[in-house]
């Protein structure tokens, strides 16, 4: 293992040396934070079909018994990021935590179990409408719908034209949420339809408050993981040292511009868990 350890990366800004050095000093008071597609997971066409990079479980199996806790944050349904991460009655993640939905749905290890309130009847209505809303708009058939029980999700990396077709959309999907008391939460080349009142921010600042951490690592890389980059900025302003890490893409240049550190999609972050794994285990 020494040899992950000597990959350990050094952030390119004094607050992510600060963060980074705190988890090192005080592991058993540090929340890992991490997104799920593009992070743990290589961003394919269909969501579907997004399953967590081959080595990921196991990295985070070494990692989290040596820390506070490991939270994924996640769009996605609780119950969908735990199959499609393989991260059900693994040793080692026994205090693995899913939060689905933005943190409006929690799946805890230790109970096998997903506990949530009842979903907005706001996206009932939604559904219902947005076939015509993209008729309207002249979606072409590489535009499609992903449901996700607590949210509508419209896709345009498979358009012809996916920036363009993500623009076009990106008006009407605003007001038809809003005329449902519900927002739009972009993403790379999709525009999710979602109750208000959560994200991955109010979601990590929830989950780092409960455990009462000292030290927090948040890596994600999409504009949806904006929010938990700012929470980490305000647990910084607190005195709660934190480490920004950008699964790198060049869709997303904002997140990198934030990151205190950049690595190489998910494969660079599993690497970057290795590498606090055995720099903890020494």
């Amino acid at each position: 293992m020494a040899d992950h350890a000597d990959l350990l990366p050094t952030p390119v800004t004094p607050a992510g040396r600060a963060g980074l050095e705190a988890i090192l000093a005080r592991p058993g008071r540090t929340v890992i934070g991490l997104d799920f597609d593009g992070t743990l997971a290589p961003i394919v066409a269909d969501p579907e079909q997004a399953r967590a990079h081959p080595d990921a479980v196991p990295a985070l199996a070494t990692l989290a018994p040596r820390v506070a806790s490991v939270a994924v944050v996640t769009g996605r349904p609780a119950s969908v990021a735990v199959e499609h991460g393989g991260f059900a009655d693994v040793p080692g993640l026994e205090h693995l935590v899913v939060l689905g939905h933005y943190g409006a749905e929690r799946w805890d290890a230790r109970s096998g179990r997903v506990s949530a309130p009842a979903p907005h009847p706001g996206v009932a209505a939604v559904r219902a409408e947005l076939p015509g809303i993209l008729d309207a708009v002249g979606a072409g058939p590489g535009t499609w719908t992903e449901e996700k029980g607590r949210a509508v999700a419209v896709h345009t990396r498979r358009a012809a034209d996916p920036q363009g077709a993500f623009e076009a959309l990106r008006g009407p999907l605003t007001d038809l949420a809003a005329r449902h008391g519900l927002i739009v939460e972009p993403g790379r080349m999709v525009l999710e339809i979602r109750p208000p009142g959560m994200d991955k921010g109010v979601a990590l600042l929830g989950h780092v408050r409960e455990t009462a951490a000292e030290a927090v690592l948040y890596a994600g890389d999409d504009l949806g993981d904006l929010p938990a980059f700012a929470a980490v900025e305000e647990l910084r302003s607190e005195g709660i040292p934190g480490l920004l890490v950008c699964s790198g893409s060049s869709e997303v240049a904002e997140l990198a511009a934030r990151a205190d550190l950049v690595v190489d999609g998910p494969a660079g972050v599993v690497e970057l868990l290795r590498a606090l794994a055995a720099e903890l285990g020494r």
